[in-house]
């Protein structure tokens, strides 16, 4: 191995990569009195900051029932009090990990701010009503690509899945309605626990998590919210 590509290969190690984040800090006394609004507050941020490309984007973490877990990023669709709505395929791997067990992860990894919102709770089919009213908003190729892909599952080729699209687009073309798949929907997830992350120097970061006080329940339900400080 020659000077050169060791020079690289110690430029690649992740060991050595390290940054300092020098951010202002996060208290208690500052946070909102619960969490979708305290979100609220932080995804306005993150959405205004050109620095965050997609700020909607959210790692979702599921398991099957005797705890194998899987990750994918998917899109934020909609948040108020009641929490988190995305859309997928029902026939998904997650959507298949879903309805076996709705306990569910969401990250927001907003690195330009080294901020992070971590939520954890339970996920449930929102109505027909409220996904044929988000399908009908979204672009004609995102409508005719839900129908062509069955996806997670396996398919033979990159052609396959463009004929099946092609096959959609001559049967509906631009302008005219396409039908909402009825294995497609949205999940709204309501959290049990949300936490906020703001990164420090030295490691010593800001971590301020909501958990509700009876354990199960969430925005909607009864009781109300608690904020601990966890260790970073």
């Amino acid at each position: 191995m020659g000077p050169v590509t060791e020079a690289r290969d110690a430029a690649l190690d992740p060991a050595e990569m390290r940054e300092q984040y020098r951010t202002a800090e996060l208290a208690e006394q500052d946070l909102a009195a619960d969490p979708m609004s305290q979100f609220a507050r932080w995804f306005e941020d993150a959405a205004k900051n050109p620095a965050i490309h997609e700020p909607n984007a959210m790692v979702v973490s599921t398991a099957t029932p005797d705890g194998h877990p899987s990750s994918r990023t998917v899109l934020l669709k909609h948040y108020d009090e009641r929490g988190f709505v995305f859309y997928t395929n029902y026939g998904s791997r997650k959507g298949g990990e879903l309805a076996a067990n709705p306990s569910i992860a969401l990250l927001f990894p907003w690195h330009p701010v080294a901020r992070q919102v971590i939520v954890t709770g339970t996920a449930a089919r929102v109505g027909r009503d409220e996904t044929a009213a988000y399908f009908r908003t979204r672009p004609h190729g995102s409508q005719l690509g839900a129908w062509a892909s069955a996806q997670s599952s396996v398919i033979g080729s990159r052609g396959e899945l463009l004929a099946r699209y092609e096959e959609l687009a001559a049967r509906h073309p631009e302008g005219e309605q396409v039908p909402v798949p009825p294995d497609w929907g949205g999940f709204r997830v309501t959290p049990r626990a949300v936490e906020f992350w703001q990164g420090h120097e030295n490691r010593l970061h800001d971590r301020l998590r909501y958990v509700h006080q009876d354990g199960d329940g969430g925005p909607g339900g009864e009781g109300a919210w608690r904020v601990e400080r966890l260790s970073p």
